[in-house]
């Protein structure tokens, strides 16, 4: 029997140029290869339509979502709101097949009437409520903080409107464990992010700086490397780079005040990953404790040694991969303690251990196969 999916996503999920694609991306490519018909149905907005997604698909489809003032709603999270639109649902009814739902952004259709009997997946990428409060704690910017915060709270009521609604799919242990204690869901099953790597490429012996990586526009990322600056690489001579999209004024200025730290601006992405595999250490602190951090994924697939704090780790299983700074002070200690010390094989074998099953591709497009048919 021909197995045929519709999928709603956020935004168009190619190319994969931030962190949020890469589960939408990787998860169709693995539906596809396990030959599934997938009916892709994107939001549009600022990112071009994309031949490549035909690639994959049995047709793709694509919406524009009311931006500003028109996707606005004093009951709704905007995020939610400027994504109803009538003419997707329109075409869902026209066969009963599936839904997978990628992110609560796509999920209004749960409170329609029409879609009661529908078999709907709905993937979680994080608490998205809990996001957008740590969002707020991040930005400095006092409309944002506003704008954050009021998302936040509709986004919690929200949540809660639609946990029974749908077979739950969350990416982290913590997130699956945060839904069933504050919303109760009918069906939650944890499925891991769907990954580009496959196999562990961290080399051995010793690297020639510390890195810290991740798409700088957004306001948690810029915090985190202020934070490293100012706190960490304050006073210790060891070289530190920043890499990513798009950095501020302040943060470039920041980057280069002293004569061991330096900020890489929009690197391509075959430069970032050289990055990652050249640098002595990898350091991930993050302020938002929610979901799966796709930069450790990539940091342990693929470069040295791992330096986190525990909202970066939590709900991932991967401590044993990494070292556990708690703060500014530990995290200067692990740095000099680290700087000087080679990769050895056996991390290399205990990352083995604790990823490649895990993080399966097509393992767990098989497993969500049987939990769909």
């Amino acid at each position: 029997m021909e197995k045929h999916l519709h999928i709603l996503c956020l935004d168009i999920p190619y190319p994969v140029d931030y962190g949020g694609v890469f589960d939408l991306f990787y998860k169709l490519k693995a539906l596809k290869e396990c030959g599934v018909h997938i009916h892709l149905h994107c939001f549009e907005y600022g990112r071009p339509r994309q031949p490549e997604l035909d690639k994959y698909c049995a047709e793709v489809h694509y919406y524009p979502r009311q931006k500003g003032h028109k996707g606005f709603s004093h009951k709704l999270p905007y995020i939610v709101a400027s994504r109803i639109n009538e003419e997707l649902y329109t075409r869902l009814l026209n066969d009963n097949y599936p839904i997978l739902i990628e992110g609560i952004h796509c999920s209004y259709l749960l409170h329609d009437e029409r879609f009661r009997e529908r078999k709907i997946f709905l993937r979680l990428h994080n608490v998205e409520y809990e996001y957008y409060r740590q969002l707020a704690k991040s930005t400095h910017s006092p409309l944002k903080k506003i704008y954050y915060l009021h998302e936040s709270r509709l986004l919690k009521q929200y949540e809660k409107s639609v946990a029974q609604k749908a077979i739950l799919l969350p990416v982290s242990s913590q997130d699956a464990a945060t839904y069933q204690h504050e919303f109760g869901p009918v069906k939650c099953m944890q499925l891991p992010v769907f990954v580009p790597f496959n196999e562990i490429k961290s080399q051995g012996g010793i690297g020639c700086f510390c890195l810290y990586h991740g798409n700088l526009s957004v306001a948690e990322n810029e915090k985190a490397a202020k934070w490293l600056l100012k706190e960490v690489f304050n006073d210790i001579n060891i070289p530190f780079v920043v890499a990513g999209k798009n950095p501020s004024k302040q943060l470039l200025h920041a980057a280069h005040k002293k004569p061991n730290t330096c900020l890489v601006a929009n690197p391509s992405e075959s430069e970032m990953q050289d990055m990652i595999g050249k640098a002595q250490i990898n350091i991930i602190p993050s302020f938002n404790n929610t979901g799966i951090k796709l930069k450790l994924l990539n940091v342990l697939y693929n470069g040295r040694h791992c330096i986190a704090n525990e909202a970066t780790l939590t709900g991932s299983g991967l401590e044993a991969a990494c070292h556990v700074g708690t703060n500014a002070q530990a995290m200067k200690s692990l740095v000099s303690q680290l700087y000087n010390r080679p990769f050895e094989e056996e991390e290399i074998i205990l990352r083995k251990k604790l990823l490649e099953d895990t993080y399966d591709n097509i393992a767990n497009a098989k497993r969500l196969i049987t939990w769909i048919w």
